[in-house]
């Protein structure tokens, strides 16, 4: 390298101010230069996609699995591609309880789970399974826009360290088909009812006087062809797919329990959200879920005249002489759910 001394820029003052400004060019194109790789850098990693995984175990011709889509890609859009969910019906991911595990794992990323799955980590977000809590769909709905259901949300989360519940998606109101007209509490008295085998089902049967007969869900149409049980319970949809309708004269719309779905989402995908993308998920999990709801209720109650053109007898019941038989049964685990949220929910107008 060439010294160049002072002496010499005094000597050759034009060539010293030419120096210097190529020096102060070097150093703002320098600038400029780190400039663009940095805003090249934050770019990518504001623009890298992450993929995300939806499992759940209803079946694709169902609300539940077409709003997911929908969800999936109105997420996708309104992200601008940063989020893409890939969805897995049909238990594909395994079964219910399993993916409760991954979601707690971190292995899935958002999920579909009954309220008595998510009632095992919470136990008071359960009670909405308890047979005859709410009045109607009405009631449903209201329950689902109050406060009392967002401190259910916060409860679980607080019970999963993070879990996230980001919507409550309506499934149906259970009925029950038999070959003798079911009108009132007394018409079931020593009726085999056959029921899934958890003691919340069991309530129901026992407080009207019936025998809950708990059968595997794969057993149970051959169970009604043969006598073997006198009825069973579940929503229209599920009696129309499972074709009880052929072997059952009578439809009685008990509507004794509505079920009720939830969208959760993992701590690990909660935590990495920026507040924007939060507000997006939680309107677009929201919209969602009121699609599924919509879409639910409008199927149930379109089913009604589909069953009456297959010769099935509808039996519209007064659910209220029902609904106080089985009232008395919610005190053994009243306490257990939470006394104090049962009283609020059943308060709710």
């Amino acid at each position: 390298m060439t010294f160049i001394s002072p002496i010499f820029f005094k000597k050759s003052p034009a060539l010293s101010k030419h120096v210097v400004c190529k020096f102060e060019l070097f150093c703002l194109y320098t600038i400029l230069l780190l400039t663009l790789l940095f805003s090249y850098q934050t770019n990518a990693t504001e623009n890298k996609v992450i993929k995300l995984t939806w499992a759940h175990v209803y079946e694709t011709s169902e609300p539940l699995h077409k709003w997911a889509l929908w969800a999936a890609s109105e997420i996708e859009k309104q992200t601008q591609g940063r989020y893409v969910i890939e969805v897995f019906p049909t238990s594909i991911m395994g079964k219910e309880a399993e993916l409760n595990q991954s979601l707690s794992l971190g292995t899935v990323d958002i999920i579909y789970t009954g309220t008595s799955f998510a009632g095992q980590n919470y136990p008071p977000i359960a009670l909405s399974e308890l047979p005859y809590i709410f009045r109607d769909y009405q009631h449903w709905q209201a329950f689902t826009d109050s406060s009392l259901f967002d401190e259910m949300v916060a409860g679980y989360k607080k019970s999963t360290r993070g879990n996230q519940i980001v919507g409550n998606n309506y499934y149906g109101q259970r009925h029950l088909t038999s070959n003798k007209p079911i009108n009132t509490p007394a018409d079931m008295h020593n009726l085999k009812l056959r029921v899934p085998n958890a003691t919340i089902y069991k309530m129901f049967p026992l407080a009207v006087g019936a025998n809950p007969s708990p059968i595997a869900f794969s057993e149970v149409y051959l169970a009604l062809q043969q006598g073997v049980v006198d009825a069973q319970e579940n929503p229209l949809p599920t009696i129309k797919a499972k074709k009880f309708y052929e072997v059952q004269k009578y439809i009685s719309l008990t509507g004794h329990l509505q079920g009720s779905i939830l969208s959760v989402t993992s701590n690990r995908l909660w935590e990495s959200l920026n507040t924007d993308d939060k507000k997006i998920f939680i309107h677009v999990f929201k919209a969602a879920a009121n699609g599924v709801s919509s879409d639910t209720r409008k199927s149930e109650l379109a089913l009604i005249d589909w069953f009456k053109a297959q010769g099935t007898t509808i039996l519209t019941v007064d659910r209220n002489l029902f609904r106080e038989k089985t009232l008395s049964q919610h005190a053994q685990v009243k306490h257990a759910l939470g006394a104090e949220f049962y009283d609020r929910l059943q308060n709710i107008q």
